[in-house]
């Protein structure tokens, strides 16, 4: 689990009242969000955690009226990035074009101006305070300082490159007590440089602080289900367990079982079911002490008459007695006592428990086939239908499935799967999560789901030379606001996962993960069979369904309402929802992440998790992802960017990337795909040029963060390359990967 700052607000909050056990109106229509670019990202893995966001999110105002209009009095400044780098001060620019001397080192700058859109320009970000500042036609710009080798106002040459469309102008002598350096950047057009020379300053400066996206548009991205190719017939395969009749698929229609009786299995291949003839429980009776059939005992303490959260209790701990000192159902009395209005309790109890009971007990109707688990180093996909998932998770609310409930050798690489420590505690978290999930159950009971859904976990051995790749870098969507489950629909969208699936959403987490988990519930199911994800290592989930609506983010997350997913499905009845669980290395030391052989695990990781074998880019949609690896584990969130963009490059998709409210995050990092792809900047030499940043900055770096920024160090390296890029070498294809 590795979860960001995924907000969802509504902002129409005023008189809305939804109650879970009455009817939902159903909503298909995604949060309306508002971008805040200093809004922190959080990562938690399971675990108690005092993360507060406030869901009403807005844009930070920032104060730039105090910017003169020249820089006479100006000096340069330190300035921090908001992840702790010490970007370098304002040069950048293609020297080579300026017949400036093109010996830039970290102490020595020229200079330079990158800026490719100067509409673009933003006083929002940090570096565009206090730093020095260039005119460019009568417009100061930012970032385009001019010292000399040698002088002393600036240590380093800030390099971050601000907006798109590669513009030139002539930039005049910058006032200060530096010696100056005049130089050419680029050239305009007359058009554009009047455009210039006449619009007002706070024109400019709008205009980037108000787009919400930058890059490639989104709907120019490939998404599911209409850049997908034919499906083949679903059938069984030694690597695919399909548990359905595949002969008998009908639209509309609930998915047959397959096949019509129960077969039993108990062994270490496959999920070992509460409705086994093996699930014994030791008895006492008068001749001694003895064993039953769970499973009996199981059906008899369900069946009982439940009026009340200690009923449910009661019930549970009937079949479960081992653990009657140590499990704690407040939570679950606190959502019956307190959090319920007494119309949704009787409903509560009347009807949905009633329904869940039910369903519980009927594994041996509809799980039929033994479930085979998901092991390490295994390439193997199961397709069940949703009422079998369904039953299942009922089953995981009753705490039922055997062998589950203490990390013992036999599921110590397995996630919980049983839902006895979400009844614990008394957090209001945990009763938005019980709320979220009685949703799920609801849904599921009153109208059976008729599609399927299927889990793939993807191995793989052999991956690209990155050092040597000619791949050119995909399109990138940027954007500040919205979600990967509603704005990435249709696309491959990523769980910034844990290791062990799911991460603590049947226990204390409650961020990126944990959320999806909870409002596409089939997630869960998952953890019964899934074991921990190693380096090389995804697993896929395609077809799932959204069933909530929710605000807020860790403990500010809200159950909303019921949400009617109206997703399309493709050829075998799944929705085209397409999740791939991706989990990032967690760092104690923030240096550590540049280290090469952590760099090319993430590429792998992600690359694993967006490699499809066999198949053309031009089936594969775009990917929907954020800030990855980040918060709690360390990650930075630049770092992360661009290691996604190269890994989907790589694999042949698209990127969508969601900065969840970080406007900043989002200028940088479409400036520098910009600067990257305007120079034909391959894979391979990005790779190359990371690795120089971890040798040239971060081995001499004496304090915990790195004296350069990242970016600052890729510009003033590319914008000085003296080796031209040979755009005969490079491929806007992907080669296929090597051992």
């Amino acid at each position: 689990m590795d979860p960001e700052s995924h907000v969802s607000t509504d902002l129409n909050l005023e008189g809305t009242k939804n109650h879970l056990l009455k009817p939902f109106p159903a909503d298909g229509n995604a949060s309306t969000k508002i971008c805040n670019h200093n809004k922190k990202s959080t990562d938690k893995n399971d675990g108690n955690f005092n993360i507060t966001h406030d869901p009403k999110i807005g844009s930070t105002d920032m104060d730039c009226d105090h910017m003169e209009t020249d820089l006479a009095d100006h000096s340069v400044n330190e300035v921090n990035s908001p992840n702790g780098q010490k970007p370098l001060k304002p040069c950048m620019s293609d020297c080579r074009l300026c017949g400036v001397p093109t010996n830039l080192s970290l102490n020595e700058s020229c200079c330079v101006n990158l800026t490719q859109d100067m509409e673009m320009l933003s006083p929002d970000s940090p570096t565009c305070r206090d730093s020095t500042e260039g005119i460019c036609g009568g417009v100061k710009t930012h970032g385009a300082a001019c010292p000399t080798s040698g002088s002393k106002t600036s240590e380093k040459p800030d390099t971050r490159a601000k907006g798109q469309g590669g513009k030139q102008c002539d930039v005049a002598a910058v006032e200060s007590s530096a010696p100056q350096t005049n130089c050419l950047a680029t050239s305009i057009t007359n058009q554009q440089e009047n455009t210039w020379m006449t619009s007002p300053k706070s024109d400019l400066i709008d205009g980037r602080r108000n787009r919400l996206w930058m890059g490639t548009p989104v709907d120019e991205l490939r998404r599911m289900p209409k850049c997908g190719h034919p499906l083949p017939h679903l059938k069984v395969s030694p690597s695919h367990c399909v548990m359905v009749r595949t002969d008998l698929l009908r639209e509309g229609e609930v998915p047959v079982p397959y096949p019509s009786k129960y077969r039993d299995a108990w062994d270490d291949v496959f999920v070992k079911m509460p409705c086994s003839d093996k699930n014994l429980f030791p008895v006492e009776t008068e001749d001694g002490n003895t064993v039953q059939s769970r499973w009996d005992l199981i059906c008899a303490a369900l069946e009982s008459e439940c009026k009340s959260s200690l009923d449910i209790r009661d019930g549970i701990l009937r079949y479960s007695a081992a653990h009657a000192k140590r499990w704690d159902f407040t939570a679950l009395n606190v959502l019956c006592t307190d959090a319920l209005e007494l119309s949704e309790v009787q409903q509560l109890f009347e009807v949905l428990l009633p329904s869940m009971v039910q369903l519980a007990l009927s594994a041996p109707r509809l799980c039929t086939q033994p479930i085979p688990l998901l092991k390490q180093r295994m390439n193997h996909s199961i397709t069940m239908s949703q009422e079998q998932i369904a039953s299942l998770l009922a089953n995981a609310f009753f705490c039922t499935f055997p062998r589950r409930n203490y990390r013992k050798a036999e599921y110590a690489n397995y996630p919980e799967i049983n839902f006895y420590r979400l009844f614990e505690g008394s957090s209001p978290q945990k009763i938005e999560k019980l709320k979220t999930l009685l949703c799920y159950f609801r849904t599921v009971t009153e109208s059976k789901p008729t599609g399927l859904v299927t889990f793939t976990r993807q191995s793989l051995t052999n991956f690209p030379k990155w050092e040597s790749s000619r791949t050119l870098l995909s399109r990138l969507h940027i954007t500040c606001e919205g979600t990967i489950e509603d704005q990435g629909y249709g696309m491959l969208q990523v769980d910034f996962a844990n290791r062990l699936v799911g991460g603590g959403v049947t226990g204390h987490g409650l961020v990126q993960e944990e959320i999806r988990f909870l409002i596409n519930a089939e997630l869960i199911a998952s953890r019964l069979f899934t074991e921990a994800l190693d380096h090389n290592e995804c697993l896929i989930i395609t077809g799932t369904e959204q069933y909530s609506k929710y605000s807020g983010y860790a403990e500010s997350y809200k159950w909303k309402k019921s949400h009617k997913d109206d997703r399309p499905r493709d050829e075998w009845k799944r929705r085209c929802t397409e999740i791939v669980a991706l989990d990032a290395l967690k760092y104690r030391h923030f240096l550590e992440q540049f280290q090469p052989d952590k760099i090319t695990r993430e590429l792998n990781k992600a690359y694993c998790g967006f490699f499809r074998p066999g198949m053309s880019s031009q089936y594969l949609s775009a990917v929907a992802t954020g800030n990855w690896g980040c918060g709690a584990f360390g990650g930075d969130t630049r770092l992360k960017a661009l290691l996604q963009i190269m890994a989907a490059s790589e694999s042949g998709r698209d990127v969508a990337y969601f900065t969840f409210g970080d406007a900043e995050l989002m200028r940088d990092v479409s400036d520098l795909h910009t600067f990257l792809t305007d120079r034909a900047v391959t894979v391979g030499k990005l790779f190359r040029e990371l690795k120089q940043f971890f040798n040239v900055v971060c081995k001499n770096c004496s304090g915990p963060r790195p004296d350069v920024s990242l970016y600052g160090f890729l510009y003033e390296r590319l914008a000085m390359d003296p080796e031209p890029t040979d755009t005969e070498n490079t491929d806007m294809t992907p080669g296929p990967p090597t051992n």
